[in-house]
């Protein structure tokens, strides 16, 4: 349960980094703000949940180069599903609606769908070696 709450905290976390960036980008950026917030936002929650989740969520420490790939590969892989999920969300309740608060709303139910799925699939296949 602990494991759990754990990564849901880190998953609020990595969503307010993902939001801040795009906000920021919209914020600095004259062409295609949507488009270039959604990825940059990506990016960075990406990066940030990866780190947080293999050394505190799933008390993994570093292998070998091998691995490490391995691991990044089959994380990113995952993530690219649960990240459809979360961009048609946000893309969706901002082509309905045109406001932030509405692009902001679609962007954190996606989020939240995707990260309940992709908890199942890290868990289950990208950190197995879990200590007693």
């Amino acid at each position: 349960m602990l494991v759990f709450l754990r990564y849901v905290m880190f998953a609020f976390v990595a969503t307010f980094a993902n939001l801040a960036t795009q906000e920021l980008v919209i914020r600095i950026t004259p062409v295609v703000p949507l488009t270039l917030s959604i990825l940059a936002g990506t990016a960075t929650g990406f990066v940030l949940k990866y780190v947080l989740d293999k050394r505190w969520v799933f008390s993994e420490r570093y292998a070998s180069p091998a691995r490490e790939i391995y691991k990044v590969a089959l994380y990113g892989a995952f993530s690219v599903g649960t990240t459809l999920v979360f961009w048609g969300f946000e893309i969706a309740f901002w082509s309905l609606w045109r406001t932030d608060f509405a692009k902001y709303t679609g962007a954190a139910i996606g989020l939240t769908i995707g990260y309940v799925a992709k908890f199942a699939l890290d868990r289950t296949f990208v950190f197995t070696e879990r200590r007693v």
